[in-house]
């Protein structure tokens, strides 16, 4: 990429940071300083980059999207992350979210079902060089058990409850953001562990893609 290039791309970066997070509530500055260095041009198809940094989710094959920045940022500052958490992030897709939680806590464990995505995934993001990012492939609503407990967990695909496995693997005082609802209609939630009881609130409403397999819907 010419010096130009890479300019355009900083400067269409700077934009979206200021005009779809921070002018829209997103005050975290951890956050807006994660999503301020991770190029998020390079997790989509070259014949998309030029719109990689619009206010839109878009496709990255498989059936499946990255998400809109303002969802990508939101559900990062709904977690509250200060740099020393493990967090289960449930959806790799195209790495880009996993990169933006790379940015922000110790270590990051990803769970994707699609064989392809996880791949590429885990490619590019080795390329950029991140080292505290672990990808599986596997049923994501199963969590990875073996890794548990997390101190915080991220859902990027939306089911009709929170799969009880994930709760489980979630700490005391963990909190979890998922979009919940059917397949039309879910509203990004916030799980809280508090004493082992589960407390959730509303934070808007989202469109994701299907959580799919057990606890989730069939594919």
């Amino acid at each position: 990429m010419t010096d130009r290039g890479a300019d355009l791309y900083a400067r269409a970066r700077e934009r979206m940071v200021e005009e779809q997070l921070a002018q829209r509530g997103i005050q975290d500055e951890r956050v807006l300083g994660a999503m301020r260095r991770v190029p998020r041009h390079l997790f989509v198809e070259e014949a998309l980059r030029e719109r990689a940094y619009g206010d839109h989710p878009l496709p990255i094959g498989e059936e499946q999207t990255i998400s809109q920045p303002f969802i990508v940022g939101l559900m990062s500052a709904l977690l509250e992350l200060r740099g020393e958490e493990k967090v289960l992030e449930i959806g790799t897709g195209s790495g880009y979210q996993t990169a933006v939680l790379a940015e922000l806590s110790r270590r990051v464990c990803s769970i994707e079902r699609l064989p392809r995505l996880a791949e590429r995934a885990r490619a590019l993001l080795a390329d950029l060089g991140y080292q505290n990012v672990w990808i599986r492939v596997g049923n994501g609503a199963l969590g990875w058990p073996d890794e548990a407990p997390f101190d915080r967990i991220l859902v990027a695909a939306a089911g009709p409850s929170v799969p009880p496995p994930l709760f489980q693997q979630l700490v005391e005082g963990g909190r979890m953001v998922v979009p919940l609802g059917d397949p039309v209609n879910q509203t990004l939630t916030l799980v809280e562990n508090v004493g082992g009881e589960m407390r959730s609130t509303a934070h808007g409403e989202c469109k994701f893609v299907r959580l799919v397999g057990k606890y989730a819907w069939e594919a």
